[in-house]
């Protein structure tokens, strides 16, 4: 009796390490989930610009994959490849920019570009507002919108004469606003804002 109590003891024993050791197996030879991804803060269209937050990856490369920013002027600098321009480029242009350069170094290089955060595009508003300023452009944005953001205005704000400021190939454009016009139903001047507009409030 006592052996056979034994012997069942002995099978138990056999039967629980046999399991540990397929779950340890099972465990190491499971596939690994892949690191979280950024994810690209702006659209496949987007165009970069300085103050961009961008990273680059180079695959199995460390040091050719980092986190930059787009500087004033226009260009981010990496090594082998020095300064490369990312102003006015789009995610997908930088990547294959930089693809194209380091060919002179790595075989095949397979590079991926994200834009970690926007930061270029900017109107401003001047002038007789509660908060003038600079203002992100992270959508689409209209010039109610824009003073909005800025607080509304002063009570010493002139609104039938403001202006819109706008660079148009390289010359200045001035648009006069009346605010009154502007929140009639069917009113003019409410604008849609670009990346450098100014909107003056006297």
């Amino acid at each position: 009796m006592v052996h056979a109590r034994w012997a069942v003891a002995c099978l138990l024993s056999v039967v629980l390490f046999v399991g540990v050791v397929a779950n340890a197996g099972a465990a190491d030879n499971a596939v690994k989930a892949p690191p979280p991804q950024a994810v690209s803060q702006a659209g496949s269209e987007y165009r970069m610009g300085p103050e961009d937050q961008i990273r680059v990856s180079v695959w199995e490369n460390r040091d050719l994959s980092l986190d930059l920013v787009v500087r004033p002027d226009g260009k981010i600098s990496m090594p082998l490849i020095q300064d490369v321009v990312a102003e006015g480029q789009t995610a997908a242009e930088l990547a294959n920019t930089i693809h194209q350069r380091l060919l002179t170094f790595i075989k095949e290089p397979q590079v991926s570009v994200i834009v970690l955060q926007v930061n270029a595009p900017k109107f401003f508003v001047v002038g007789n507002v509660v908060r003038p300023g600079p203002y992100l452009l992270r959508s689409e944005t209209s010039v109610l919108q824009g003073l909005a953001l800025a607080g509304g205005f002063t009570q010493f704000a002139s609104t039938r004469n403001m202006k819109l400021i706008r660079n148009i190939g390289g010359r200045q454009e001035s648009r006069k606003i009346n605010y009154n016009v502007m929140i009639e139903e069917g009113g003019e001047g409410n604008y849609v804002l670009r990346s450098g507009d100014t909107i003056v409030v006297p």
